[in-house]
């Protein structure tokens, strides 16, 4: 059965634009488990920008399966292996982005990578390595020791019609190479509930990773409750 890991970074998101407490990354997990979500994402970013440490450390204390997202930097290491989520997925990470654009650089810096992965499963944290499906980068990961990969899936997403065909082709053949080389195959990013349809297609896949699409339905198919509770509070007002 595919499974599915929920990242509530934007949950976070919301928090941050005012600085408040609300809404909670934490409470917001306990539902998606309680769902059926088999584990919850958070991306640690550098500059904290919706993540904190007490975030994160709150889900792995309190969170069966936390899949920590992180760059492969000696702070982000030391974090992980004190915290011991059940996995850590290795990702690049840039201040200037919006969100991850494109794949780790498994080739261009395993010894690197290969000291990371070893290091986060000595604390028996399970490793992913977030990739594009390029042969070379898939056999870089294989050659890093990791278990897993999870195929960078926005170049799909993000596409339409025709070149949205290839990049689904790209993948069914990065997936088909992962497997034959021992690595189990994980996707994410920009999935959401109409180009799923295509992620479907892509063999030997053990889990999906979503965030910003379910988090924007959540939003959407919760406001008419969360108004209309507002409203009932307001009905007892007798100014």
């Amino acid at each position: 059965m595919l499974k599915l890991g929920v990242n509530v970074d934007h949950v976070a998101t919301v928090r941050q634009a005012r600085k408040a407490l609300l809404p909670d990354p934490y409470k917001a997990a306990k539902i998606c488990i309680k769902a059926g979500a088999l584990q919850i994402t958070a991306h640690l970013r550098e500059d904290r920008r919706h993540i904190n440490d007490a975030d994160l450390e709150k889900l792995c204390s309190k969170i069966k399966v936390v899949n920590m997202e992180m760059a492969v930097t000696p702070e982000m290491i030391k974090i992980a292996r004190k915290l011991k989520p059940h996995s850590s997925c290795l990702v690049p990470e840039k201040r200037q982005e919006l969100t991850t654009e494109g794949g780790l650089d498994v080739a261009g810096n395993l010894e690197h990578i290969k000291d990371a992965v070893a290091k986060l499963q000595k604390k028996g944290i399970v490793v992913s390595l977030f990739i594009d499906p390029e042969t070379e980068q898939i056999k870089a990961a294989a050659a890093s020791g990791s278990e897993f990969i999870e195929m960078h899936t926005g170049s799909y997403a993000n596409a339409s019609g025709a070149k949205q065909k290839k990049e689904l082709k790209r993948l069914i053949k990065g997936a088909e190479l992962a497997h034959s080389l021992g690595l189990k195959v994980n996707a994410g990013h920009g999935i959401d509930y109409e180009n799923i349809k295509g992620i479907l297609k892509i063999p030997h896949l053990e889990e999906l990773n979503i965030g910003h699409s379910i988090i924007a339905r959540a939003v959407m198919d919760g406001m008419r409750k969360a108004v209309s509770e507002m409203l009932g509070l307001m009905a007892k007002y007798r100014g």
